[in-house]
């Protein structure tokens, strides 16, 4: 494995712990000019989210209405209601975005899909970076606000839905990610960067509580006008069981 992989993977909880768990659960709300921009402002806002740790699937409540639920896999999302009737689905959803830009608006399936995806990245980060067909390798340190942070370029496997192919991740000295990079290919390329913080330990696994998404500019540097999206998480849950819906968060 490499060095800085492993260091990262073992500041965040270590690989024997997280593979004592097979889902997370927790309280997000959700602010930033993204919603609004995509014709979704509100349906984020307060939501609760559940993804599987060891396959690609994720799951927001409620979601549209008070017994609907979103469904993610790679290759198909859906709303469902509680009793699991699909209400709506989409297969192979990737393909429903071509010629998007920044400004297209989303169907309710399409944003299922991008917050799904996204989620499901942002929770199981950095130890999905061991699975079969991801690469990784360490490129050159970032200076950042006096701080020196080491970097991870993360090449994600391609049976993985996720904002870009190639991603970046900054490890600070104690080996926590602090800022991730990429671009938003399902929303015209938006490049971003991602502002990771208030890492706290939840059953041994170290998560990141806080976060915030600016536009990256060329230099890398991110324009601090508009906040793209925010991010904070709240009672956060490990659990041993497959992954389930809370219907009643």
């Amino acid at each position: 494995m490499n060095d800085l992989l492993a260091l990262t993977i073992n500041a965040h909880g270590g690989m024997e712990r997280w593979k004592q768990f097979k889902a997370v659960s927790a309280h997000l709300v959700t602010g930033g000019v993204l919603w609004n921009t995509k014709g979704k402002a509100g349906m984020l806002d307060d939501i609760h989210v559940t993804v599987d740790l060891h396959r690609q699937w994720a799951s927001h409540t409620p979601f549209g209405a008070p017994n609907q639920h979103t469904s993610l896999e790679a290759e198909r999302v859906a709303i469902e209601a509680t009793d699991g009737t699909v209400i709506e689905e989409l297969l192979h959803p990737r393909a429903s975005f071509k010629g998007h830009t920044q400004e297209t608006p989303w169907t309710n399936l399409q944003l299922a899909y991008f917050a799904g995806y996204a989620m499901w990245t942002y929770l199981t980060s950095p130890f999905t970076f061991t699975l079969p067909g991801y690469e990784v390798e360490e490129i050159e340190p970032w200076q950042e606000n006096g701080e020196t942070w080491r970097r991870l370029q993360v090449t994600f496997a391609p049976y993985i839905a996720t904002h870009s192919k190639v991603q970046t991740f900054y490890i600070d000295k104690d080996g926590l990610i602090r800022r991730h990079d990429y671009d938003v290919e399902i929303s015209g390329g938006a490049p971003a960067v991602h502002y990771l913080w208030d890492h706290t330990e939840v059953s041994g696994i170290i998560v990141p509580t806080k976060r915030l998404v600016y536009i990256r500019q060329p230099d890398l540097s991110p324009l601090k006008e508009p906040l793209i999206v925010s991010i904070q998480l709240s009672d956060i849950k490990f659990s041993e069981l497959e992954p389930a819906i809370h219907f009643q968060p």
